[in-house]
């Protein structure tokens, strides 16, 4: 038996039926409003996305750009310096910006060949200075060992004390030839490593303390002919004390020490006799320095000559900061017993 069929308005009716039915599924319960159906949309939005707080960042470190020549008063070793006073000149952060400008184009330096050394004077505090030659030629390949406390002065090669004068190249220089520049700066320095020096023995150790850069000056030393000799006699404790052999009488000298209680009287013979030898010995140091300068000039060729003679001296001094002590009232143009006194303080 056949089925009656569908009339086509029933059909119709069904399909408008099925339609609402979907929209209504779709709308997620059509009662609510478009406000409400918005927010729960922004919730979903909200909790599938997580924002991430932004990084600072690092602020930029700027450091203070170096300066040309800022490591050339450390490029000389401070000489007759004592081992355990190097950290305390270091300790204090020194201002040499008059050296590097002398040496900066219209410079008092500039354009000359210059032989630099450093030194300490001995004041409350280390004072560091430093010293340049002016000169085409080095001013000496020696140094000088002397003190009060050394009976005996000694003239040794630099190389002997591993001392040498070593070229110096500013910072904006360190990819160029050193010949090419156009200030030839020497700085002495020396190669021996303190690490070693417990090594070595404590004469060759105290040898280090008493250096001094030497010059064979064409001028007489100051001293060459001074008539005070320096006496350290060897009791305990030492009698030190200056005797001038053209000024004091030896006898009457030696009994001033005794009514003193400074030398006892049993040792009277004793000490005319070491103060005789002493003045001996100063003469003979005298007499030979004459005649090692004037062999020293009757041997030089004329261009060494000349340039001995036209040699300058400079001392530098640290320039005044508030991290550094006042020195304005120690400043001395002496250099040293070789080199006599400086001809610019700075």
């Amino acid at each position: 038996m056949r089925k009656p069929r569908a009339s086509l308005a029933s059909k119709k009716r069904k399909a408008v039926a099925a339609a609402a039915r979907e929209e209504e599924g779709s709308s997620s319960g059509g009662s609510k409003s478009p406000e409400e159906l918005q927010k729960e949309s922004n919730k979903g939005a909200a909790r599938g996305k997580r924002v991430k707080a932004a990084k600072p960042k690092p602020e930029t470190e700027y450091l203070p750009e170096k300066r040309n020549m800022e490591d050339l008063w450390q490029a000389a070793f401070p000489v007759g310096t004592e081992w355990d006073n190097m950290d305390k000149i270091r300790e204090i952060n020194w201002d040499f910006s008059n050296l590097e400008n002398a040496f900066e184009e219209g410079g008092e330096l500039y354009g000359k060949t210059v032989y630099m050394f450093g030194s300490t004077e001995a004041q409350m505090l280390a004072v560091n200075g430093q010293e340049k030659v002016v000169s085409p030629i080095p001013p000496s390949d020696q140094i000088g060992i002397k003190s009060v406390q050394r009976e005996k002065e000694e003239i040794l090669p630099m190389k002997t004390m591993k001392m040498a004068w070593i070229p110096y190249i500013p910072l904006e220089n360190r990819q160029s030839q050193v010949d090419r520049l156009k200030t030839q700066i020497f700085t002495m320095g020396c190669t021996q490593r303190r690490s070693a020096l417990r090594h070595l023995k404590v004469e060759r150790v105290k040898q280090y303390d008493y250096c001094l850069p030497y010059l064979q000056s064409l001028k007489a030393d100051e001293d060459e002919d001074d008539t005070v000799v320096n006496i350290m006699f060897p009791l305990e404790p030492p009698i030190v004390c200056d005797f001038d052999w053209e000024m004091d009488d030896l006898e009457e000298f030696t009994d001033s020490l005794i009514s003193e209680e400074t030398l006892p009287e049993d040792k009277k013979d004793e000490f005319k006799e070491y103060v005789k030898e002493q003045v001996r010995e100063r003469r003979k140091v005298q007499r030979q320095a004459k005649e090692a300068r004037k062999k020293a000039i009757e041997d030089m060729d004329p261009k060494t000559r000349a340039a001995f003679e036209n040699m300058k001296f400079y001392k530098f001094y640290p320039v005044q900061t508030p991290d550094t002590p006042d020195i304005s009232k120690v400043k001395v143009a002496y250099i040293n017993r070789y080199y006599g006194k400086a001809h610019f303080v700075r």
